[in-house]
């Protein structure tokens, strides 16, 4: 809505299911194909940890981000490559500035420019290297599908969502893309909640809702949204798909189908409303500002 006219309109598919795993709300075609970009992550890492990645905490954290380029970001992620023995030299992720305003002005003001280790995926290729390095695999090669981390994370992907990988692309970042169904999505994350303390799944799990800013950024609405509810995991994916799972199993997935991004959280919200899951901070993720000369005259209204 801007001055009180409808400018455009989104259309979302949304998926929320029950602490057992029953669905609450269903839109749109949500076991039709999919691609959960950057959302997969949390199961990437989880293939990861199997092979025998050797990271806790913040820095698993990492693994699964899609990160703003904050200093503490790099510094994470240079510190899985030199834990393995290597330097940002072996990324073979994009050249990027940092996502986050302030962060890339100041690499841009000390006559810094685009860097790989700066791209929001840096963590997560800084581990597939360390897992690489761990196994003796190449590292040249670390992002083709028929390498063996790429095997070992596509078998992931097929156990967690209990469903067959349709279709491989391939991600922003260079790394393979695996097309499954929104449910098969919403599977996967609670599969990773829900798995005993200790297990590779729940290490993952936990290091992701106990350092959120480490998973996207320290205002990134899905930090903001995971402060909010103890408990809750949130993992964001380009061109607008979000999944989320709280800890007793409630769990959902959304996909805003133009790819629009400013509609994708307040869909989110709405889902985890659904399943009972609120808190004060949520209202203002709920609707999306809209500004004219600087000032409020809209927002994003579920119809």
């Amino acid at each position: 809505m801007r001055s009180g006219f409808v400018e455009s309109t989104h259309r979302a598919r949304m998926l929320a299911v029950a602490a057992d795993g029953s669905a609450v709300r269903v839109h749109g075609a949500v076991d039709a194909l999919v691609s959960p970009r950057s959302s997969m992550k949390p199961l990437q890492a989880l293939g990861m940890v199997r092979s025998g990645l050797a990271l806790e905490g913040e820095l698993l954290a990492l693994a699964c981000a899609s990160h703003d380029g904050e200093p503490f970001h790099v510094e994470g992620a240079r510190r899985i490559l030199a834990q393995a023995g290597l330097d940002e030299g072996a990324l073979r992720c994009p050249e990027d500035l940092p996502g986050q305003e302030a962060a890339r002005r100041e690499v841009l003001r000390s006559g810094g420019d685009r860097a790989r280790i700066y791209m929001n995926c840096s963590g997560k290729h800084a581990a597939m290297l360390a897992t690489c390095a761990v196994n003796g695999w190449p590292l040249e090669t670390y992002l083709d599908p028929t390498h063996p981390l790429q095997r070992a994370i596509r078998a992931t992907v097929e156990e967690l969502t209990c469903e067959k990988v349709a279709a491989t692309g391939v991600d922003g970042c260079g790394a393979p893309l695996f097309f499954v169904s929104m449910t098969g999505v919403a599977r996967a994350f609670r599969a990773l909640v829900l798995a005993e303390p200790g297990s590779p799944e729940r290490r993952v799990a936990d290091a992701f809702r106990a350092h959120p800013e480490w998973t996207s950024g320290t205002d990134r609405p899905e930090a903001r949204l995971m402060r909010a509810i103890p408990g809750l995991l949130v993992k964001a994916g380009a061109e607008a798909f979000d999944a989320f799972v709280f800890e007793d199993g409630r769990a959902g997935t959304v996909k805003i189908e133009d790819g629009g991004q400013r509609a994708r959280v307040p869909v989110t919200v709405a889902a985890l409303r659904a399943l009972g899951l609120d808190a004060p901070e949520l209202d203002g993720l709920a609707t999306g500002t809209l500004y004219g000369g600087g000032e409020p005259v809209g927002g994003i209204r579920l119809a």
